[in-house]
């Protein structure tokens, strides 16, 4: 009997040590393409509108981290700098071995709809450090008119009323964490969570979550039939979902890999941060009202909606 778990135990080492490694040649593909909001599918008129570019020019900022991260990298409408407004915000948590230098189109696409970007070069974000000292730093840029001893366009600019945050694989993990187990926790007002690892494979991994603590809207997404479900099943994704007690949305993508969900429904991502973070109602009916787009978008199976409208 010892020798038999002995041997169950050096097996479960070695599936845990395949899967990092996967997880590591995942990381080491190439950046995401700066047209690839122009090579994705859309199957409902909201997923495209919210698909393409929004309507603000974006500029970039960063600033050196002394952290493990190396840097804080902001992407932001351009008129930040001269119009007297707050801007909503989106936290970002990589995948393992990811760094958002490597998602420049994609950030770039999110601050086209009026956001705040932050994002780091963290490459080990399930437990939300990372997203946490972004949250740290943007109550510093808030606060404090000069940075460096130079002007600080983000002073007083930061909305803190409405923050979200996504995180794809570990990241996934990383954004539940960072709404469930952080000292920020409520500064979060909505959160999505691209093919989170399920909570078997976290735990081998040592990267405990429980989406039982989580409070506020939060939307599930994974792939289906192109190789997600290593990482998440449709069984390890409801298992998710079942367990959030707040607002929820859940969605699969057909024949979607695991590399490709970090973007490849950005259409709904987007729509669903503008609706959550600026009040937008068009973008609300992709998930609520008597017929969500989202319900009947054919390139999407085993969707789920828990919303109060």
């Amino acid at each position: 009997m010892r020798k038999a778990l002995k041997i169950i135990g050096i097996i479960i080492i070695c599936i845990v040590i395949l899967v990092v490694i996967l997880l590591m040649y995942l990381s080491n593909k190439s950046a995401i393409a700066k047209d690839y909001t122009k090579k994705i599918e859309t199957g409902g008129d909201i997923e495209a509108k919210y698909l393409g570019d929004g309507v603000y020019e974006v500029s970039y900022y960063e600033e050196t981290a002394v952290q493990v991260f190396e840097k804080y990298e902001i992407y932001y409408p351009k008129g930040l700098k001269t119009e007297d407004k707050v801007y909503p915000v989106i936290v970002v948590c990589n995948g393992t071995g990811w760094k958002a230098s490597k998602s420049k189109p994609i950030y770039e696409h999110y601050a086209s709809w009026g956001f705040i970007v932050i994002a780091t070069e963290e490459t080990c974000s399930w437990n939300a450090f990372g997203a946490e000292m972004c949250i740290v730093h943007l109550q510093r840029l808030n606060e404090n008119p000069v940075i460096n001893d130079k002007e600080n366009i983000f002073y007083q600019k930061v909305d803190f009323d409405n923050i979200g945050i996504i995180g794809h694989s570990q990241g996934g993990v990383g954004v539940i964490n960072a709404i469930t187990n952080t000292k920020h926790k409520n500064t979060y007002k909505t959160a999505v969570a691209l093919s989170p690892t399920n909570k078997e494979l976290a735990e081998a991994l040592e990267w405990p979550y429980n989406a039982a603590l989580i409070n506020v809207p939060t939307m599930l997404i994974s792939g289906e039939g192109g190789g997600d479900d290593w990482v998440v099943t449709e069984e390890g994704l409801t298992a998710i979902y079942n367990d959030i007690p707040a607002d929820k949305v859940m969605l699969r993508r057909r024949n979607t890999d695991h590399g490709k969900t970090q973007y490849s429904e950005d259409g709904y991502v987007m729509a669903w941060f503008m609706w959550q973070l600026q009040g937008d109602g068009e973008a609300a009916k992709a998930f609520i009202g008597e017929n969500p787009e989202l319900l009947s978008n054919p390139l999407y199976q085993d969707q789920k909606i828990n919303m109060t409208e």
